[in-house]
C-alpha cells in the first residue's frame, strides 16, 4: 500500500483556516444596506451569498433601483438594527468581512430573499439586475 502526499494551495488552505474559525458574535449597529452592516465594533459586515438593490446614485444603474434599495434598507433596519447577530466570516471585499450572517439560529441571506428585500447572489455569477423588474 502507497501513501499519496499532495498540498493544498495556499488559497484553498486559507479559506480552509477561514472556514474552521469559530463565529463570532456581535449586536448591528445600523444597516448602510440591505445587505451590508455595521457592527457596533465598528466592523462592516457584507452579507454572504446575496445581492440588495443599491441606495446610492453612482453604484445603482437606474433610478427604480434606488428607490428598492431604500425601501429594502429600511426593512432590513426593522429585522436587524440593535440585534445580536452570529457571524461566520467567509472572507474580504472593499475592505469589509464577508460572512454568512445568523439572527435567533435563522440565516440572515435566507430571510431578506424570502421577504424579497434580496436575491441570491451566488459567486462568479453575474450581479442581479434590479431595474429589469422595474422596467416590466
Amino acid at each position: 500500500m502507497s501513501t499519496i502526499a499532495f498540498r493544498l494551495p495556499a488559497t484553498c488552505a486559507a479559506l480552509l483556516l477561514i472556514a474552521a474559525a469559530p463565529p463570532d458574535q456581535g449586536r448591528v449597529a445600523y444597516m448602510i444596506d440591505s445587505d451590508t452592516f455595521r457592527l457596533e465594533s465598528g466592523e462592516r459586515i457584507r452579507i454572504a451569498g446575496i445581492d440588495a438593490p443599491e441606495t446610492q446614485p453612482g453604484q445603482a444603474r437606474c433610478r427604480a433601483e434606488i428607490a428598492l434599495g431604500k425601501a429594502a434598507t429600511a426593512r432590513a433596519r426593522t429585522l436587524f438594527d440593535g440585534r445580536t447577530v452570529t457571524i461566520l466570516r467567509v472572507g474580504r471585499s472593499y475592505n469589509r468581512t464577508v460572512a454568512r450572517v445568523m439572527l435567533a439560529g435563522r440565516d440572515v441571506g435566507s430571510e431578506l430573499v424570502a421577504t424579497g428585500v434580496a436575491r441570491w447572489w451566488p459567486r462568479w455569477q453575474r450581479k442581479p439586475d434590479w431595474c429589469v423588474r422595474a422596467r416590466q
